[in-house]
């Protein structure tokens, strides 16, 4: 894949340092390690391979990738591999896209308190799923649920929501049935709204009453319980809005959805236009409207587009997908493999058996871009550390008939 044209990590090292000393006091230690990390990756900083083809001697140099979650060019690898965990585990059922959204005023306080905020969003949600999918008046089974923080809206405001994929149907209590959701209609969207205001407001209530919440700036005052009682009151009646979309045509479909939006960071480099004295312009899309005109851009200042990319760096250790009911990791393969038999599907057959591991030769994920031979690693180097080699144009293999 050729490299974008701009990149965030070519914004980050062209006004980084100056965006750190303006803002000093007022950026996390999360936020600088992602911008060091960002602007170092795939540099001579972080050292490398040097990689040449078998058959033309076609000689690249591969710098190491940073690995930070909020790095745009490192998602893809990372989704790849944990894509691949997931497919053994589809079942042959329709899948159903639910998404639960913060009002805006929690999402203002959840900037000072993201750990706790986005974890009581991951549980208020799965609860809220899991209880009404187990009533009989609806579902009456034990679902299973993947799902996925983001805290951006496309113009990367602060915007918290969970995504959820689930399956379209579950485990009757008694384990002994596959019970499935009616055709393209899985739970009622309004059912979930009321409790998910119920659950979360009360869990963000014994929150704060923990002392767990901080509040800073015009949000204050809801340090003291009363307040924070006000604050809450008009939100209890207020409509929450959980949306519940099409359901996926197959498991394909849920596959190519995952890969989309599991490891996606607030901005990537491909909706990068331009960067200049201006500011940073960027490809935007305006979700209330349908059709073509909902594709727009939008141009930042430089600090503007820094400050907003930086928002959406999650606290240290919080885990931004997780999986609930039938697929929570302690008893996942256990329940998946008790769905499949219920769904009369075969069990996945290991390809362990075809794995050649004869040669051991450090080989790259990827063949010669000039001829397709086998590319393999002849050189590493360390941080800071030059090549020894340096890239070479592929030569040509004559071929001489002796016969």
């Amino acid at each position: 894949m050729p490299r974008p044209g701009l990149e965030v990590a070519d914004i980050f090292r062209d006004h980084g340092a100056a965006w750190r000393r303006a803002n000093a006091g007022h950026v996390s230690i999360g936020q600088r390690e992602g911008m060091s990390a960002i602007e170092s990756c795939r540099t001579a900083a972080l050292g490398g391979h040097v990689e040449r083809c078998e058959d033309c001697a076609h000689t690249t140099i591969a710098y190491n990738s940073c690995r930070n979650r909020h790095c745009p060019k490192c998602q893809g690898g990372a989704a790849r591999d944990w894509l691949a965990e997931r497919e053994a585990e589809l079942l042959p059922v329709g899948y159903f896209h639910i998404v639960f959204t913060l009002p805006a005023e929690i999402a203002d306080i959840a900037y000072q308190n993201k750990a706790v905020i986005y974890d009581l969003l991951f549980k208020a949600s799965a609860e809220t799923m899991i209880t009404i999918a187990a009533d009989p008046k609806h579902l009456g089974a034990r679902i299973g649920i993947t799902s996925v923080l983001h805290t951006w809206g496309s113009a990367m405001t602060h915007h918290p929501h969970v995504h959820m994929i689930v399956p379209g149907g579950g485990l009757s209590p008694d384990g002994e049935r596959w019970i499935a959701c009616r055709p393209n209609f899985f739970l009622p969207v309004l059912v979930l709204s009321r409790l998910f205001r119920r659950l979360f407001l009360e869990k963000l209530a014994a929150a704060h009453a923990a002392g767990r919440l901080a509040f800073f700036g015009r949000h204050a005052q809801l340090a003291d319980e009363a307040a924070f009682a006000t604050f809450l009151t008009p939100l209890r009646k207020t409509r929450w809005f959980v949306y519940s979309k099409r359901p996926f045509a197959g498991p394909k479909a849920v596959l190519a959805y995952l890969s989309r939006y599991t490891h996606r960071v607030a901005i990537s480099n491909r909706r990068l236009i331009a960067a200049d004295e201006s500011g940073v312009t960027f490809e935007l899309k305006d979700y209330r409207i349908e059709g073509p005109g909902r594709y727009t851009t939008m141009t930042l200042a430089t600090g503007e587009f820094i400050r907003r990319f930086l928002t959406h760096v999650l606290p240290k250790g919080l885990h931004r997908i997780r999986h609930y009911g039938l697929f929570a990791n302690g008893s996942r393969a256990e329940n998946i493999a008790r769905a499949r038999q219920l769904l009369l599907v075969p069990k996945p057959q290991s390809n362990s058996a075809d794995v050649d591991t004869t040669d051991q030769s450090p080989i790259p994920a990827h063949p010669c871009p000039c001829c397709g031979g086998r590319m393999i690693i002849i050189e590493t180097f360390a941080n800071d550390s030059p090549p020894r080699y340096r890239p070479v144009a592929p030569t040509l293999a004559i071929r001489i008939d002796t016969s």
